[in-house]
């Protein structure tokens, strides 16, 4: 052991220096220091744990919101004008930010466990004010812009909350090995108690924390309904074009509930499917009429609409990044599509048997059918041959004379309102975002009859939410994905989810206190032997981290002079016991 000494300490030595140099630009043994770390590093160590907790959340915020992220690039399109994914600049700051600020907490953990004095380099600190301030700035834009999308937070926490749970207890229990060095090298009695009622607050927290913690997918198996309804939202617009005819046909064929669209009118009366108020994201307008290409997509008629193209733009901006995936078959059908007719579009749906819902968007005043365009709607419903039982009508403006002229029509509310208004008024369907009815809400429009369909459900933990909370219907961008689920992604009972949270926090329990008494085991069995004189050295020199350095030499030779002059035993067995070689002047750890 001792012929290899030379060997290992060099190679501590070498982890040592990039551990202080990677950290502090501290590289040379005597730049680096075991002194106590300065108020001024502790104000910047808690700017590192702040900036650390805010870039973890969100980071959160941005994996948990892959659901909206194709209407996130819409409210940025609206902004700018310009179609773009912004998602991928955000995605790659946020991984590069928070690996970064990751990274650095990890050294800071190392520097407290091998007892360094905590320096972080002018550099680092920088970069760590930089990511705080970023991430400050960008929270704000999107609390301005995409304010409602926070909500994504308390909701995916009912999906993932019992797993994060168990994945904090982990980490706060792995941390009781640091802890526990730091309150038995500790001189101060009140900095150990300190030490001690923090973590263990944070740890009793974490034991307490499953009684907060609710999902619906924490249930019997036997009081499971059956799986939502799915909706294809502007048909499948993963896999082609959104509102055109081969989004809807694909939908069909996927066998999804119902077809939702955007209906607009044509300057000559024609209703057509289009989500955004101009042509310029979703056809060549750009190319065919260039005077005309920030014009209100209502002022073309019908013949100027139909010489537009509808699919190159989905295989050059890939939307959904799923293009690639396609056969040249498939990429030549896209580049084909044409604008859809609500006329095209009904037919589609009524030849499946399949539900409609119309989103329509009344023209604007100086348009020519600004009065009659309800008429041109009912018109066009009236030639598609679909059953008026099979509509879903969302319009609020005219609704009392619709009733009138199709009385079939499933009438349908975009706005979350009370049960009896809703009855008072004969609507019998709701059609809500999914952060605008919970479960208590989902329970309460079920029990009075009220059908609810919440949009835009594109993510498997989501719809498992959903499921389990019992909804009727969602409507998706995904069906193909969404459609191949038979069962939630996950589903305990709540006699089961107790027997795990139980089993967690005993078993953390017995790892804590198991590193709490080996970390200060000479301590204890010093307490416990009624030994009259206290040996300061040999308290600290067991707490110490296992590492050769001048510091734990000197004690080192302190305890076995100590010992020696107590009569415990020769010097020379008394170097080795210690793992202390008296003829290299080396410990040999």
């Amino acid at each position: 052991m001792v012929k290899h000494q030379p060997l290992q300490v060099y190679e501590r030595q070498l982890c040592l220096s990039c551990l202080t140099g990677i950290y502090g630009c501290r590289w040379k043994r005597y730049q680096r220091s075991h002194d106590d770390t300065t108020k001024w590093e502790f104000l910047w160590s808690f700017i590192l744990f702040v900036t650390f907790s805010l870039l973890l959340i969100w980071f959160y915020f941005w994996w948990e919101a892959h659901n909206d992220y194709n209407e996130f690039n819409w409210f940025l399109y609206n902004r700018s004008g310009e179609w773009s994914d912004g998602t991928v600049p955000i995605l790659a700051t946020t991984a590069a930010g928070f690996t970064y600020i990751a990274f650095l907490m990890i050294l800071a953990l190392c520097h407290v466990a091998v007892g360094q004095q905590l320096n972080l380099h002018w550099l680092h600190k920088i970069g760590v004010i930089a990511a705080l301030l970023t991430t400050i700035i960008g929270v704000i834009a999107v609390n301005q812009m995409w304010g409602e999308e926070w909500d994504i937070i308390n909701i995916s926490l009912q999906a993932t909350g019992p797993f994060l749970h168990i994945g904090a207890l982990a980490a706060v229990t792995a941390l009781s090995w640091l802890v526990a060095g730091q309150v038995a090298r500790a001189e101060k009695t009140r900095f150990q108690v300190l030490v001690m009622v923090l973590y263990l607050s944070v740890l009793l927290a974490l034991y307490m924390a499953p009684l907060s913690i609710t999902s619906p997918c924490i249930m019997d198996q036997s009081s499971l309904k059956p799986a939502p309804h799915i909706i294809g939202h502007q048909g499948a617009p993963m896999l082609a074009p959104e509102n055109t005819a081969l989004s809807f046909q694909r939908a069909l064929r996927l066998n999804v509930s119902g077809l939702e669209g955007d209906v607009t009118i044509s300057l000559d009366g024609v209703p057509f499917l289009m989500r955004d108020s101009t042509l310029r994201r979703t056809t060549d307008v750009e190319q065919m009429f260039p005077e005309r290409q920030f014009d209100d997509a209502s002022l073309f008629n019908w013949t100027d609409l139909l010489s537009l193209n509808a699919g190159h733009w989905f295989i050059k901006d890939d939307p959904f990044w799923t293009v690639q995936s396609m056969s040249p078959r498939e990429l030549r059908q896209v580049e084909s599509q044409r604008v859809c007719s609500l006329q095209h579009m009904l037919r589609l749906a009524a030849s499946s048997n399949r539900t409609a819902i119309l989103r329509l968007r009344r023209p604007p005043p100086q348009h020519p059918r600004h009065q009659t365009w309800l008429n041109d709607t009912l018109g066009s419903i009236r030639l598609s041959g679909i059953p008026q039982h099979m509509v879903m009508w969302t319009e609020e403006w005219g609704r009392g004379f619709v009733e009138a002229a199709a009385p079939g029509f499933q009438q349908t509310s975009l706005e979350k309102r009370p049960v009896e208004e809703l009855h008072q008024r004969g609507i019998s369907h709701l059609l809500l975002r999914y952060n605008q009815a919970n479960e208590r809400d989902i329970r309460e429009f079920s029990s009075h009859n009220i059908s609810l369909t919440l949009y835009t459900v594109n993510e498997p933990w989501l719809f498992s939410l959903l499921w389990c909370s019992g909804v009727s219907s969602i409507s998706s961008e995904a069906p193909h994905i969404l459609l191949k689920m038979h069962a939630p992604v996950w589903l305990m009972s709540p006699d089961e989810y107790c027997l795990i949270w139980i089993a967690t926090d005993v078993i953390s329990f017995a790892v804590v206190l198991g590193v709490f008494v080996f970390q200060n085991f000479h301590m204890i069995r010093w307490r416990m032997s009624g030994m009259r004189s206290y040996n300061p050295e040999q308290i600290m020199l067991s707490a110490a981290v296992r590492r050769s350095s001048r510091d734990v030499n000197i004690m080192k030779e302190k305890l076995i002079f100590s010992e020696v002059s107590n009569g415990v035993g020769g010097a020379d067995d008394l170097y080795m016991e210690n793992g202390f070689d008296c003829y290299t002047n080396q410990g040999t750890d």
